[in-house]
């Protein structure tokens, strides 16, 4: 099973979603990453975790050239709608489906830690860069520094528990563990940063639907079902509800650019 499967992926509705309701919001993540690896005209672009196209197709709009994987069908089938012109795979994410040395950049935004063996994806990265390309990839700060991981409990309390090796959000959130893993995988650090992201739903609808198309939300949904799943949801949102009837909650990313 891929990995993205074992995790639950949503079909092409809660793919379609995820594009609308959830992928926005990490907008800000995209852009410093593609500034970071100087995505222009011309650059061979690979988007490992691709989910519905956001990220690849901001690169097409800079001229960029880009490809994707997915472990989760529906994803890929939005992706190939929005953004026509890539090459768009389902796959996983440590046997990479293209030739050595096919991109200029890979990117992966909150992907590599789900990857059963993080060393042996990123060993299919180094391998499928060209020489001089760079990795961009995001993961969550420690789960301490963002409000989110609440309502993360609350829905994978109502699914299937998960196996305790199983990859999960924060499983590269440690100190120093993602470098670890670039430098065992042989790909060098050479620039950090984090950024806060503000996550705002307009109406308890938008949040629902928008947590339940996450692959912990698929799982919840179908262990336990929609009514119970949102239920958790607006329970574990109250504290984060303003004034309008929206939701705000504030989320803190780590960035790492390696070569």
């Amino acid at each position: 099973m891929l990995t993205g499967q074992a995790q639950g992926g949503p079909g092409r509705d809660g793919a379609r979603a995820w594009a609308t309701f959830q992928e926005p919001h990490a907008r800000p993540l995209y852009d410093t990453v593609h500034m970071r690896l100087g995505i222009g005209p011309g650059t061979r672009l690979l988007d490992v975790g691709c989910g519905p196209g956001g990220a690849a197709l901001l690169a097409v709009q800079k001229g960029a050239r880009v490809a994707g994987l997915d472990a989760a069908t529906g994803m890929i089938e939005v992706a190939r709608e929005r953004v026509p012109e890539g090459d768009f795979q389902v796959g996983d994410m440590d046997t990479l489906p293209w030739p050595d040395g096919s991109f200029d950049a890979i990117t992966g935004f909150n992907s590599f830690q789900f990857a059963r063996n993080p060393v042996a994806a990123l060993e299919e990265v180094r391998r499928v860069l060209a020489p001089g390309g760079r990795l961009g990839l995001v993961i969550w700060a420690p789960r301490d520094q963002s409000q989110q991981p609440r309502i993360m409990a609350a829905i994978s309390a109502l699914a299937p528990p998960q196996p305790p090796e199983a990859p999960g959000p924060f499983a590269l959130s440690a100190p120093g563990r993602v470098e670890a893993v670039l430098e065992a995988a042989g790909l060098r650090t050479t620039e950090r940063g984090e950024a806060s992201i503000v996550v705002a739903y307009p109406d308890a609808d938008a949040a629902c639907r928008a947590m339940m198309a996450g692959s912990a939300g698929v799982r919840a949904v179908q262990h336990s079902g929609e009514d119970r799943v949102r239920q958790a949801i607006l329970e574990a949102l109250e504290p984060f509800r303003m004034e309008t009837g929206g939701y705000r909650l504030e989320n803190r990313f780590r960035f790492v650019i390696a070569a």
